[in-house]
């Protein structure tokens, strides 16, 4: 019988935060009796980070700059899971917790029969993350911005008197909220899970492709109540969960002065994470009522990670390549296979659709990149390959084209060894992962050279290959699917709309 498979991302899902990564917080009991049947893959390397940087090598096996830096998203027509799956008799269902980086508009929905990102019911309550307050016309507003203006001038107490005003909206100014849910921007993972569950009673017996993307644990962290009391926290009111996200979004203080609130940030940031295992272990445990679960293939992974100061920054911008947002979870089982213990070679998510078609028995296109690695994984061997991620740097909001189109940042990462290239300014930066697993202390420049030289080299290759190889159909295609989108836009039927 064919099998199925079921593949679940988690953004911003840290490697270092899951039980059977080696985290001593509860964020997982589920997925790590799991893991007990299943391979695990001990350094999983995204191709770029974030979201819109990741994906292209988790559906269609691709480097996400090698249509171009100006190209998001797959391509019109571009081979990925969905549509291979789709041809050779599976159904395909996707659902997505609203994150518009994996939309529609960006070719995702491609291969699906059924797709739906929750985007046209996505909360707008969340307003209330920034600083700012709603009351444009009152007395208070037009002091506030008066000392605004004057702001410059106010010198050493400037620092204080963004501290006041930040209090005073968020204390005075803002209403207070009713609940946690009615701060959560993006859909739970119950909601999510729910909607397969009913999808997959509407498909019969059918071999499918079920793609879900949860977003509990990205920001703004506003957990579910019931996954604070599974996580042993103490019960947060939405009053505090607002204040502490508002407070880790300022953009007035330096790394130092976020520390204060770091801990417990990470403990909404976790109790998200325990809703994702609850809810995955809900799913499971009906696939297996169902009889379904025997012939499923499983996979769960993330897009990228987060980071909590680790390198003086918070969430997860594209101008890091650091391990903390690159080194992601990944989790396989497949029916009938002996679990084995897997190597600690990066295993680049390039790899894993091929690695999945194969597991299922479908053959996967030429034009993707990566390669199975589905016997050695079967047998524990060595995969011992280079791992790069690449993505623009400071592209923080690629919906304008413009932004897209600045200095590439890339890594090459081995077992042991790590090398960071910048472009604009040139800099590179080699890492001993296994003396300095935290990437705080390059290597000196006249150190470990034979090993720059190679991951140079690894390097060049890549960036000569992404040129060489270039799909210039596919590249154009996905062009002009953008410049339809934005005529369709910019139309006075739009504008009236």
């Amino acid at each position: 019988m064919q099998k199925s498979i079921i593949l679940i991302t988690v953004d911003c899902l840290r490697a270092d935060h899951v039980g059977f990564m080696g985290y001593d917080c509860p964020t997982t009991p589920f997925l790590d009796s799991l893991a007990g049947e299943a391979f695990v893959f001990p350094s999983a390397i995204v191709a770029g980070a974030p979201t819109y940087y990741s994906f292209p090598a988790i559906m269609a096996s691709r480097y996400p700059l090698a249509l171009g830096r100006d190209v998001l998203g797959l391509a019109p027509r571009e081979p990925s899971l969905a549509s291979v799956l789709k041809g050779a008799g599976y159904a395909t269902g996707s659902f997505g917790a609203a994150n518009p980086y994996i939309s529609d508009q960006f070719g995702y929905a491609e291969g699906f029969d059924t797709f739906r990102d929750f985007l046209d019911t996505e909360a707008t309550a969340l307003t209330e993350s920034t600083t700012s307050f709603r009351n444009s016309n009152g007395w208070a507003s037009r002091l506030n911005r008066k000392l605004q203006e004057m702001r410059a001038l106010l010198g050493p107490l400037a620092g204080v008197y963004d501290g006041l005003y930040f209090q005073y909206c968020q204390r005075l100014a803002t209403p207070a909220p009713g609940s946690l849910d009615a701060l959560r921007r993006f859909p739970a993972a119950d909601v999510i899970v729910n909607h397969a569950l009913s999808w997959l009673k509407s498909i019969g017996e059918r071999p499918f492709f079920l793609w879900l993307h949860l977003m509990d644990s990205h920001a703004p962290y506003y957990p579910k109540e019931k996954a604070l009391e599974l996580m042993g926290c103490d019960p947060v009111t939405p009053f505090r969960a607002r204040y502490l996200n508002s407070y880790w979004n300022r953009g007035d203080l330096e790394p130092k002065g976020f520390r204060r609130h770091r801990d417990h940030i990470v403990a909404l940031y976790d109790a998200g994470i325990r809703w994702v295992d609850e809810q995955v272990a809900r799913f499971v445990a009906a696939l297996r009522d169902s009889g379904r679960w025997s012939d499923c293939i499983f996979a769960l992974t993330a897009d990228h990670g987060e980071e909590f100061l680790d390198h003086g920054g918070r969430f997860h911008p594209p101008s890091r390549l650091n391990e903390e947002l690159i080194h992601v979870p990944l989790l396989l089982r497949i029916p009938g296979a002996a679990k084995k213990k897997l190597p600690k070679s990066p295993f680049s998510m390039l790899h894993l659709p091929p690695t999945l078609l194969e597991a299922a028995q479908v053959p996967a296109p030429s034009v993707f990149r990566g390669q199975s690695h589905w016997e050695r994984v079967r047998q524990g061997a060595s995969y011992d390959m280079a791992a790069i991620s690449e993505c623009v740097a400071g592209c923080t909001n690629p919906f304008r084209i413009e932004n897209r189109l600045g200095p590439r940042a890339l890594s090459v990462r081995e077992a042991r060894y790590k090398l960071v290239l910048e472009f604009d300014p040139p800099a590179d930066r080699l890492y001993d992962l296994e003396a300095d697993p935290r990437e705080h202390h390059p290597l000196s420049a006249g150190a470990e050279k034979p090993v720059r030289r190679r991951l140079l080299q690894c390097a060049r290759e890549h960036l000569q290959g992404s040129v060489r190889e270039r799909d210039v159909g596919s590249r154009l295609q996905a062009r002009v699917r953008e410049l339809r989108l934005e005529w369709a836009r910019s139309s006075p039927e739009h504008s009236k709309a």
